[in-house]
Formats: structure tokens, sequence, C-alpha cells
């Protein structure tokens, strides 16, 4: 399954970091940015959370939310928000059924070991739960800043 410009986004309820949980429902009548990323604490993420974490007084200010989705732990969450100073939620899908309902589980290809993760991609939802922005196979320069661009055009 995938997830297109147009769509309603999935709607899903996961446990967050500290405790909590995080669900889409909830949020109803904001802005969400949602983005999935492989792995806590690697390269790649670590860069795209902390450039969503610099970036969030301006997100803020565009009235959107930001939420990390990643299949880690709880626990790893916890650790990895500690260690970054990242203030939005990090959700666990360690099912992966969110990944699977928004088409971030795919087939990737590393050293030709062909094994299936997450494709780090990121969604733009308006206020009313319809899907205005994706990027997919994003790369993490500027990846914060282009979404944050798109989530003040919303208004």
């Amino acid at each position: 399954m995938s997830v297109e410009v147009g769509d309603k986004a999935p709607d899903f309820t996961l446990p967050s970091d500290g405790g909590g949980k995080v669900s889409l429902k909830a949020l109803k009548g904001k802005a969400v940015v949602l983005y999935f990323y492989p792995k806590d604490d690697t390269s790649g993420c670590t860069a795209e959370s902390c450039a969503f974490r610099d970036a969030l007084p301006n997100f803020s200010k565009a009235m959107a939310e930001i939420i990390g989705i990643s299949r880690d732990s709880v626990a790893s969450h916890d650790k990895f928000k500690a260690k970054y100073g990242l203030t939005f939620p990090l959700a666990a899908d360690e099912e992966g059924k969110v990944c699977e309902a928004y088409g971030t589980w795919v087939e990737k290809s590393m050293y030709g070991r062909k094994y299936m993760g997450i494709e780090r991609s990121t969604f733009l939802i308006d206020a009313k739960g319809v899907v205005r922005n994706v990027w997919r196979k994003v790369k993490v320069p500027g990846h914060a800043e282009a979404v944050l661009e798109a989530a003040a055009a919303l208004e």
C-alpha cells in the first residue's frame, strides 16, 4: 500500500517515548509532519531528527506538529531523544503496521544485499487529515527546510 497526495492519511495510535501514545486522530485540526526514518542514533537519522528539532520553533509558527516514526523500541527512542535533545514525539512502530500503511516498508539494497527496511519518507498532513505533500527517498540536507516551506504554505 502507498499513500499519495490527496489521500486521507491512515490513522494510527502508537506508543511513544516517555511512556506516552501518539495518534493522528488526536492531532486533528493541526497540520502534521510525519517523518519515517530507518534507525535511531545512526548518522542520517540523527542529522534529519536534529534538523527538525532545530526548525521546530518555525514549525510551531506554521501550526505544524512533528512526529518521527521508526521501528525502534520506546526505550531506544527515549535514549535517542535524551542524547540529542529532541523535543517532539518519536513513535515506536515495532510491528511495522504504520510503515506498511504509508508504503515506507520497502525492499532496499546495500552492497548488493537485498533486505527490508524503512525508506526515509515524510508526509505533510493538513488539519483535515488529508496528505498534502509526500517526500520519498529523502536526502537529509535541506529536507527540513523544504518541509517547513510546504507547511507554511498550508495556512
